[in-house]
C-alpha cells in the first residue's frame, strides 16, 4: 500500500504539473525578479507537523484552507516539520542516535499528501526541518546529540534531507524547495527554552549546509535550497554565498513588538513594557528607520546575487492589534519595496488570520472560523 501510494504521488506530480527532469530547461524563466533571485512568494506557515509527537493522520489544514489562500492571492506555504513526528521508536524513553533513521513511511506519506494538496492549488511548498536531528530553537524533545558539534548528528541530518529530496525528485522547484533547519543558533542547553545562545560559527554552518545540499542535489541537481539566517534567523550567512543556497530572514524585529508577552520567548513576559509603533518602548525609540537598518544587510546580500525570502513574520496575539498592524505595514512595505516575499506565522492560531485568539479584534465569521479581516486586507495589499 505504501509503495502504491508513493507511485501514485510521483505520477501525479509529473502529470499534474507537466514537470519531469527534462522540464528543468524552464529554470531561467522561474527567477523573474531583476533584483531578487527568488520569487516574491507570499503566504503562510502551516503547523500541521510542528510537534515532535506522532502524527494523528488528520490534517489541520484542509483543501478549503488552501483554496482560500489561493483565492486571496497567496502562492506559498512553509511547512515546518519536527523530524520525530515521522519516526518509529519507543516514546516511553528518550530517542537513541540510531533511532533517528527509523522512518515511519505511513507518516511520511501523510506529510507528502498535504504537500500534494497544496501543489494541486499551484501553491509552492517550502519543506523545513523545524526540528532537525540534533537541533531545535524550541525545547520539548530530548535530542540525542548536537547538530553543530557531532558528526553523528550531521550524518543523520544529511540522511533526512536525502530522504525528502528523493521523495520529490521529479517535482519542479516551481512547486517545492527545501529549507534546511529553522533558526540556527548555538545553544548552551538544547533542552532549556531560555538557554543562552549565539550565532553558529560560519565555518560550521557552511559545513552542515553544504553536506545537506549535497544530499539533496544528489537526488535532483536542480532542487531549490534555502538556509535560515544565523542567530535565530536574524543575520545573513556570508559563508554560504558561493553555495547556490538562498537565505531566509525573519519579520520579528523588534521582539518587544512581535513577541510581546510570549512566554516561550521571554523569561518575564508579564512585566514587558506595552509596545507602541512608532514611539518609545522602554529605553528604545521604535521607528521605521530601525526596520530599514535591520533589513539592510539582507538587501546587501540580495545585491550579491543571493535569493532572499522572509520565511516567518507576524505578531503574537498579545500585541495590541492597532500596534501590530502599524508595525506590520512598515515591515511588509520594506520587504515588498525590495522584492522580498513574506510568510506569516501562522495561518490559523496565535499569529494567524484565522482563530488567532486576540481579544481586541473585530472578527468576521468565516466558514466556522473567525477571520481577522484587517490583517488579511493589509497582507493582500502586498500580494
Amino acid at each position: 500500500m505504501v509503495m502504491k501510494r508513493r507511485i501514485f504521488f510521483k505520477q501525479a506530480a509529473v502529470l499534474g504539473t507537466g514537470w519531469g527532469l527534462a522540464g528543468q530547461t524552464l529554470a531561467k524563466n522561474f527567477f523573474r525578479s531583476d533584483k531578487n533571485k527568488l520569487p516574491r512568494w507570499k503566504g503562510f506557515n502551516l503547523t500541521d507537523f510542528f510537534s515532535p509527537d506522532p502524527i494523528t493522520f488528520k490534517h489541520q489544514t484542509t483543501g478549503d484552507h488552501l483554496k482560500w489562500m489561493r483565492d486571496w492571492g497567496f502562492d506559498f506555504i512553509r511547512l515546518p516539520v519536527a523530524y520525530p513526528c515521522y519516526l518509529d521508536f519507543d516514546r516511553s524513553r528518550d530517542i537513541r542516535p540510531q533511532e533517528v533513521y527509523q522512518i515511519n513511511e505511513r507518516a511520511a506519506d501523510f506529510i507528502e499528501e498535504l504537500i500534494r494538496m497544496a501543489h494541486k492549488e499551484q501553491i509552492h511548498v517550502s519543506l523545513n526541518l523545524h526540528r532537525a536531528p540534533g537541533y531545535c530553537i524550541n525545547a520539548g524533545f530530548h535530542e540525542p546529540f548536537d547538530l553543530w558539534k557531532d558528526e553523528t548528528a550531521q550524518a543523520a541530518f544529511y540522511f533526512h534531507w536525502g530522504y525528502w529530496a528523493k521523495r520529490f525528485n521529479q517535482v519542479s522547484y516551481r512547486l517545492i524547495s527545501f529549507d534546511l533547519v529553522n533558526e540556527p543558533s548555538m545553544k548552551e542547553d538544547l533542552n532549556d527554552q531560555h538557554s543562552r545562545s549565539g550565532p553558529v560559527p560560519g565555518e560550521i554552518y557552511r559545513k552542515v549546509a553544504a553536506g545537506a545540499a549535497a544530499s539533496i542535489r544528489k537526488e535532483n541537481p536542480h532542487h531549490l535550497i534555502i538556509a535560515d539566517g544565523n542567530s535565530g534567523g536574524n543575520h545573513p550567512i556570508p559563508e554560504l554565498v558561493d553555495l547556490n543556497i538562498a537565505q531566509s530572514c525573519r519579520g520579528y524585529f523588534p521582539g518587544a513588538i512581535s513577541h510581546y508577552k510570549a512566554p516561550w520567548a521571554n523569561k518575564d513576559p508579564d512585566h514587558m513594557p506595552v509596545p507602541v509603533w512608532p514611539g518609545q518602548v522602554g529605553d528604545q525609540f521604535f521607528s521605521r528607520k530601525m526596520l530599514e537598518d535591520y533589513y539592510q544587510p539582507w538587501i546587501d546580500l540580495m545585491n550579491q546575487g543571493v535569493g532572499v525570502h522572509c520565511g516567518e513574520c507576524g505578531c503574537w496575539n498579545k500585541t495590541p492589534h492597532p500596534v501590530f498592524l502599524s508595525w506590520f505595514r512598515d515591515v511588509l512595505d520594506i520587504l515588498s519595496t525590495n522584492q522580498i516575499g513574506f510568510c506569516l506565522w501562522n495561518f490559523s492560531g496565535g499569529f494567524g488570520i484565522l482563530d488567532s485568539g486576540r481579544t481586541d479584534t473585530d472578527y468576521e465569521q468565516w466558514h466556522g472560523h473567525v477571520l481577522d479581516r484587517k490583517l488579511l486586507d493589509l497582507m493582500r495589499k502586498y500580494v
